[in-house]
This record gives structure tokens, C-alpha cells and sequence, in this order.
């Protein structure tokens, strides 16, 4: 049973930056695509970045490319979202997913929520204008 637990949430200012944090436990990193999704108070759940077992592969949403970027470190069973220019519209909890097998499918199929098995249980990330 793969356990996933996120950090590094908080309160920034438009502009400001923060790293999130996923640490795993009870399996293999690099057996895993992890990614990362956000739900804004009262909308529905979205992908944001996605990364393949090994990190050669990542894929982003429209609305955050070129400003996040998803990493990971299979040595310590961590995957992280450096966030940059944080905007308002930013404004969610944000959910780390592990996908058993680190087959990479293409960006579209790791961005559909439901191709996930493993959630944590999510960090809030409130940006102020």
C-alpha cells in the first residue's frame, strides 16, 4: 500500500514562489507515475504536471506551463512542484497521485484523474493579490 503525504503548502503573494512536497512510502519510486492535481474551493478537481518513473517525461496544464515544474527524487521517494509567479487563480488544495507501473502513456492519459490509484491527502496553497 503506497502512502502519500504532502508539504510545503501556505500563504504567498501574487508573484511569490513555493515548492511542494510529496514523500511516498511502501513502494518503488521509480515504479510509479506520480502527478500532481488541484481543486480550487467549490470547483472540481484539475490536473496540474505529471512525471514518468524515471523523470524523463513530464507534461503540464496550459494554465501553469512555463511557471511550475514537477521533479523527482527516486533516492528519497519524493516528488516535488516548484511553483513560480503564483497567481490568485492558484488558489487550491493541491493532491499528489501515484500510478502503479512507470509505463509513461503520454501526457493526455496521466492528466485524467481516474488513471490514479494513490492519493494523499492534499496541501492548501493560498495566494493573496
Amino acid at each position: 500500500q503506497v502512502q502519500l503525504v504532502e508539504s510545503g503548502g501556505g500563504l504567498v503573494q501574487a508573484g511569490g514562489s513555493l515548492r511542494l512536497s510529496c514523500a511516498a512510502s511502501g513502494g518503488t519510486g521509480s515504479n510509479y507515475v506520480m502527478g500532481w492535481f488541484r481543486q480550487p474551493l467549490g470547483k472540481e478537481r484539475e490536473f496540474v504536471a505529471a512525471i514518468s518513473g524515471r523523470g524523463g517525461s513530464t507534461y503540464y496544464a496550459d494554465s501553469v506551463k512555463g511557471r511550475f515544474t514537477i521533479s523527482r527524487d527516486n533516492a528519497k521517494n519524493t516528488v516535488y512542484l516548484q511553483m513560480n509567479s503564483l497567481k490568485p487563480e492558484d488558489t487550491a488544495v493541491y493532491y499528489c497521485a501515484a500510478r502503479e507501473g512507470g509505463v509513461w502513456y503520454g501526457g493526455r492519459f496521466h492528466s485524467y484523474d481516474y488513471n490514479y490509484k494513490y492519493w494523499g491527502q492534499g496541501t492548501q496553497v493560498t495566494v493573496s493579490s
